[in-house]
């Protein structure tokens, strides 16, 4: 990708979508849950982001991902991820990474870093001079009735 493309972020947990992108500051979100499709997060990241630039979209995956292609469904979300096609559903070129790898690179500053990620589950990804391979610890069953919102 070049450099100069405005990239949107999307990275898909268990209990909210969370959304950023470059020359915004300021993340939006919104609910997930054991319903939640790949088709029905791509239609309210577009509603949420109506009002965004971008060029290109990286999604953080809650699952696991190979050659940028989600290979299982995930365990605290819908169904229907595996073999999506979220190109055409944004209308741009995507790139799909496991959300603990995502969420790693997004702190990384150079040498070794192990990363975990506490959420619905325990996510982690281990990298070293710049190469990341992301790790799988263990899944968390959701209660919604015992989740607060922060």
């Amino acid at each position: 990708m070049k450099a100069n493309r405005k990239v949107l972020v999307v990275d898909v947990g268990g209990t909210h979508v969370k959304i950023l992108a470059a020359g915004h500051k300021t993340r939006r979100e919104f609910d997930s849950g054991p319903s939640l499709t790949a088709k029905e997060m791509v239609s309210a990241v577009l509603k949420t982001v109506g009002d965004w630039k971008y060029d290109v979209v990286s999604i953080g995956y809650p699952g696991p991902v190979l050659r940028g292609r989600p290979v299982a469904e995930p365990v605290n979300i819908g169904p229907g991820w595996v073999g999506f096609d979220f190109e055409a559903a944004f209308g741009c070129p995507v790139k799909i990474i496991n959300d603990a790898a995502m969420q790693a690179l997004g702190s990384y500053e150079g040498g070794r870093m192990l990363f975990l990620g506490l959420g619905t589950g325990l996510g982690s990804a281990m990298i070293v001079d710049g190469i990341v391979e992301p790790m799988s610890w263990g899944i968390f069953p959701i209660e919604r009735e015992h989740l607060r919102t922060t």
